[in-house]
C-alpha cells in the first residue's frame, strides 16, 4: 500500500477518491483550500491538510510524511470564470500545479497522476469518439490551462524527474456534484427539476456529451495506482448521449477510452441510465420539496 496526497480531496470527485483510496487500504493526505470543497466531504482516515498549492511549505509535507504518489485533482473548474478572468484560473490551475510540480521533484516524488479534461483540451472533434492521439484544440482558457500543464508534466517525464499519468475524463456525474459551483449537466437539472425551476435551454438539442459516472472514474484511478505506467489516458464510456433528453447545454463529444481497457483491463460499469439513477436519489434528498 501507497502513502498518496490527494489535492482537491473536498471536491465532488476528489472525496470519492478519498473513500476509495482509504477503503484499498492506502495512507492518504488530502490537501484542500477548502474554496469549493466542502470539508464534511473528507472521509476521518485521512489526514486533512487546509492549504492552497501556491501556499510554501509543499516539498516539506511531501518529505515529512514519504508520499509515494501524488494524485492532482485540486483546480479552478469553472469555465465561465475562466473565460472573464483567465489570469485567475491560470492562477490556479497553472502555477498551482506548476508549484506542486517542483514540489514533487525537490521531494522526489516521482508518481503524479493529473485530472485532465477530454471534455476540454480536445475542442470540437473531428471523430467520435476520439482517441487519445486527436488534436488538441482548446476552446476555453481553462482548457488551455489543463493541456499547458499536461505539456509540463510530458517535459518533465522526458527529462526524467517524472513518471506522469494524465487522466482526460470525460464528463464526470454522480451525488457530491455541486450545481452551484463545479457542476456539470446532470447536477444543474437535477436541481432546476427538484426546485421547480425551468432550466435555461441552449441549443437545438441535438448536441451530445460522453458521460461517465464518478464510480468508473474512482476505478480508473485505482487501477493506474495499484499498476503505474505513465502515459495519458482517455476514462469515458465511448458513448454519445443525446442532450435532447437532457436539456443540452453542450457540444458534441465522446472519448475512446480503449488505451486504458487494453492497458488495466478498465472500461466503465455503469450506462447512463443506471448512473442517473445512483446520482438522482442525492439530489431528491438535497432540494425535494420538504427535504
Amino acid at each position: 500500500m501507497a502513502t498518496i496526497l490527494l489535492t482537491g480531496g473536498a471536491g465532488f470527485i476528489g472525496s470519492h477518491l478519498a473513500d476509495a483510496f482509504l477503503a484499498a487500504g492506502h495512507r492518504l493526505l488530502v490537501l484542500d483550500s477548502l474554496v469549493t470543497g466542502r470539508r464534511e466531504n473528507v472521509p476521518a482516515g485521512a489526514e486533512f491538510l487546509h492549504r492552497d498549492l501556491r501556499d510554501e511549505g509543499l516539498e516539506e509535507i511531501l518529505a515529512r510524511a514519504g508520499v509515494e504518489i501524488v494524485s492532482h485533482h485540486a483546480a479552478q473548474a469553472n469555465v465561465r470564470v475562466s473565460v472573464d478572468d483567465p489570469l485567475v484560473d491560470a492562477q490556479a490551475n497553472i502555477l498551482g500545479s506548476l508549484r506542486l510540480v517542483m514540489a514533487c521533484r525537490r521531494a522526489g516524488v516521482r508518481r503524479l497522476l493529473f485530472a485532465s479534461s477530454g471534455g476540454t483540451v480536445y475542442g470540437e472533434q473531428e471523430r467520435f469518439p476520439c482517441d487519445e492521439s486527436h488534436p488538441t484544440r482548446p476552446t476555453s482558457p481553462y482548457g488551455c490551462a489543463k493541456l499547458a500543464v499536461e505539456q509540463y508534466l510530458g517535459a518533465y517525464g522526458a527529462l526524467g524527474d517524472l513518471e506522469p499519468v494524465v487522466l482526460r475524463y470525460a464528463n464526470v456525474y454522480g451525488p457530491r456534484q455541486d450545481p452551484q459551483g463545479e457542476a456539470g449537466i446532470v447536477a444543474i437539472l437535477a436541481e432546476k427539476f427538484l426546485t421547480g425551476s425551468p432550466p435555461r435551454i441552449f441549443g437545438d438539442g441535438t448536441q451530445t456529451r460522453d458521460y461517465v459516472h464518478v464510480s468508473d472514474v474512482v476505478a480508473a484511478n485505482l487501477a493506474l495506482v495499484a499498476d503505474w505506467r505513465p502515459g495519458t489516458y482517455n476514462v469515458g464510456t465511448g458513448i454519445e448521449t443525446s442532450l435532447n433528453d437532457l436539456y443540452a447545454l453542450v457540444a458534441r463529444n465522446s472519448l475512446d477510452a480503449s488505451r486504458l481497457a487494453a492497458s488495466h483491463g478498465w472500461r466503465p460499469r455503469l450506462a447512463f441510465a443506471e448512473g442517473l439513477a445512483l446520482t438522482l436519489p442525492f439530489y431528491r434528498e438535497k432540494y425535494a420539496p420538504g427535504a
